[in-house]
């Protein structure tokens, strides 16, 4: 079986004049706590993670979230690292964004956090309205990407999106004007394409950040391997540079520019 740990996510605060505790803590709160609680733990695909159980408990209010203790035991060393360096900027995007988001209630209402674990001599990190748990703007920098998969999702009542199943980062999802959408006489659903979109990088990971995803245009992506054509490439290749090449004298120079 499984060994599970968990997280403390405990809030102290007040409502009015009334402490905070589990009676008049709000359901919107909870979903609130719950998704970034997620993304704290799995910060990345989230579709093959393992289950995360739930309770709340008096004092103030008390998030307690149980799941494989291998993640525990990494969360743990993150909430060590940011306590030390009173910076996320090192963090997955993910995470990152989970601890904004933490912060922003915390500075909102008035909240202390307190976030530790089950581990022994866990670490622990507060948050409240004097900490400043924000990404450094600057690292992250403007871009533009092609993304090459399956279309999977299509549409949105009032901000539409577009799915694409990529090999590299999994599902990601484009932000699309309806207006692109309307104007579409194909059925777009599970063909493969390229979309062309801006978007925000990290300029030192060169991580990118999905949730800024902007449509730009469709590119028509058909790959197939065509064993003529790459026939025609080296034999290209071969009659001109490539053909005025000695192998044997080429390796000597190689392996004298390592000697030397």
């Amino acid at each position: 079986m499984e060994k599970i740990g968990f997280i403390e996510i405990r809030i102290t605060g007040s409502k009015g004049n009334l402490d905070l505790s589990p009676d008049n803590f709000d359901i919107r709160e909870i979903i609130s706590i719950l998704e970034n609680a997620e993304n704290l733990l799995y910060p990345g695909e989230k579709r093959d993670r393992p289950a995360i159980s739930y309770k709340i408990e008096e004092g103030s209010v008390k998030h307690i979230l149980k799941t494989s203790i291998q993640y525990i035991i990494g969360f743990n060393a993150v909430i060590g690292q940011v306590r030390q360096v009173q910076n996320i900027d090192f963090l997955d995007l993910g995470t990152a964004k989970a601890f904004e988001n933490i912060q922003g209630i915390a500075t909102n209402r008035n909240y202390i956090f307190s976030i530790k674990t089950s581990v022994e001599n866990t670490n622990e990190v507060r948050i409240d309205r004097t900490t400043r748990f924000y990404r450094t703007e600057a690292i992250w920098a403007d871009a533009e990407f092609y993304f090459y998969g399956k279309l999977t999702n299509a549409g949105g009542k009032d901000k539409a999106n577009i799915h694409v199943l990529t090999e590299e980062l999994g599902t990601v999802r484009i932000q699309t004007p309806i207006s692109f959408l309307e104007q579409y006489d194909e059925n777009l659903l599970y063909k493969t394409f390229g979309v062309r979109a801006t978007g925000k990088q990290h300029s030192e990971t060169g991580e990118i950040d999905t949730s800024s995803l902007r449509f730009i245009e469709l590119v028509d992506y058909q790959p197939k391997y065509d064993e003529l054509y790459l026939k025609a490439l080296r034999s290209k290749a071969k009659k001109s540079w490539l053909g005025g090449i000695n192998a044997d004298n080429w390796l000597k120079e190689i392996r004298g520019g390592y000697d030397a």
